[in-house]
């Protein structure tokens, strides 16, 4: 084996160990590992900044300003008391309620988009009804993560699968939304079973919800205005993207920088989690080396080959389950990059339509494997922090692990009646 291959993957592993540690902040275990590579010449320089993935950079940068701008005109203080309100500020409502409006949106939206938005609600109403809002986030992150999956522009992977397989949207929609909305009660269900015990809120919080007033928390409704005329832009312009010609970062940063004009406050920069951006690209440099040596690609190919020769549907399982695994430790969007050759190569000997299904359920899904799994996540958690709280790498998978096997089981059921045509 080359030893770049071994080093690059031994970073690899270091770095997760460390993120699991948790004694050293996962930025500055990122930014190292990514040191260490391109100082080794494991990859040069040129090749580093080519494996960043700016259009995810530019969409968390984008998205924050205009979260930001938003949240200083009272309107998510104002969503999250009327939230509580209508819910009677029971946390098991709440978390159902958030959790599924989750879901929805990041099925029309990006994921990141998505979390961003709820999860800085849920911490508003956390905090005004005295709850802790890592259930709420870590459930949030999880169903963005499963209703993306529904729609050709719901995650990236499905963009990327779309194109090079041309399948379009309708294709998806009456494909994989079916699925989603059959297992989405199922995994509604498992959440509450496990955070059931800890959805408890404060009986005098509650009963201060009569005395607020939503109306009262909007605090400058001319800009508010302005945001929202904004970002509903912007939203439009990710479900039109394909129309535009243009990435959801540039939408995202475009939005932004015509926001800017109407409110330029030195703390908006303050308040961009510089940490999040730079951890994604200390990572990014990391996954990028580990694909340019050959190891993704090596163990794909040796693993696929251990069932090429059986039914093509034994061939859809290896690629669902092990596009699930690798994607809970490694950013899904450069492995789907990975797998596509690979598909397209078993497509050349025999036409197989159910392994793109495959592996947008296995890419999609298994990024609620870990913390690190898919962006959502990492941005869940970065949320948690800034609001004072901590979401960890063992909780947060521990929960993951147990949603992505339940839905791998029932995507393989899923996969198998559509390979028989039963569907």
């Amino acid at each position: 084996m080359d030893w770049k291959l071994i080093f690059s993957v031994t970073v690899l592993l270091l770095t997760y160990v460390f993120m699991l540690w948790e004694r050293i902040p996962r930025v500055v275990t990122a930014l190292l590992g990514a040191s260490a590579l391109v100082s080794c010449h494991v990859i040069s320089q040129k090749e580093a900044f080519n494996s960043i993935d700016f259009n995810v950079i530019a969409l968390l940068f984008g998205m924050m300003i205009l979260v930001n701008i938003l949240s200083h005109t009272g309107l998510l203080n104002c969503i999250a008391i009327w939230s509580a309100k209508s819910t009677g500020g029971s946390p098991s409502k709440l978390i159902l309620a958030f959790s599924t409006l989750s879901g929805f949106l990041s099925a029309f939206l990006d994921n990141v988009t998505t979390v961003l938005l709820l999860g800085t609600v849920t911490c508003v109403i956390t905090r005004r009804l005295k709850m802790n809002p890592v259930p709420f986030l870590i459930c949030e992150a999880i169903c963005s993560n499963v209703g993306g999956t529904a729609t050709l522009i719901g995650d990236p992977p499905n963009i990327m699968i779309g194109s090079a397989a041309g399948l379009d949207f309708y294709q998806f929609l009456i494909t994989l939304a079916p699925f989603i909305l059959i297992i989405f009660p199922v995994i509604l269900g498992t959440l509450f079973l496990i955070y059931r015990k800890t959805l408890q809120g404060s009986a005098d919080a509650k009963g201060e919800l009569a005395n607020l007033s939503a109306k009262d928390e909007i605090t400058d409704r001319p800009l508010m205005i302005k945001a929202l005329i904004v970002i509903s832009m912007v939203i439009i312009g990710f479900i039109c993207h394909g129309m535009l010609n243009l990435e959801a970062g540039t939408i995202a940063v475009a939005g932004a920088s015509a926001l800017l004009i109407f409110e330029n406050r030195k703390n908006i920069w303050n308040d961009v989690e510089w940490t999040t951006i730079f951890f994604f690209i200390g990572l990014y440099i990391i996954v990028g080396a580990v694909e340019a040596t050959g190891a993704l690609k090596l163990v794909a190919q040796d693993l696929l080959s251990l069932v090429g020769k059986h039914s093509p549907f034994a061939v859809s399982m290896m690629v669902l389950w092990l596009s699930a695994l690798c994607s809970a430790v490694i950013d899904n969007i450069p492995y789907t990059a990975t797998m596509i050759p690979i598909v397209e190569t078993i497509q050349s000997g025999e036409y197989n339509p159910t392994l793109w299904w495959a592996l947008s359920l296995g890419a999609c899904l298994g990024g609620n494997g870990s913390l690190i799994g898919a962006t959502a996540n990492v941005v869940a958690a970065d949320i948690a922090h800034t609001n004072g709280e901590k979401i960890t790498f063992a909780e947060f998978s521990f929960v993951g692990i147990i949603i992505t096997i339940e839905t791998l089981i029932l995507s393989s059921i899923y996969l198998f009646i559509v390979q028989k045509g039963i569907l």
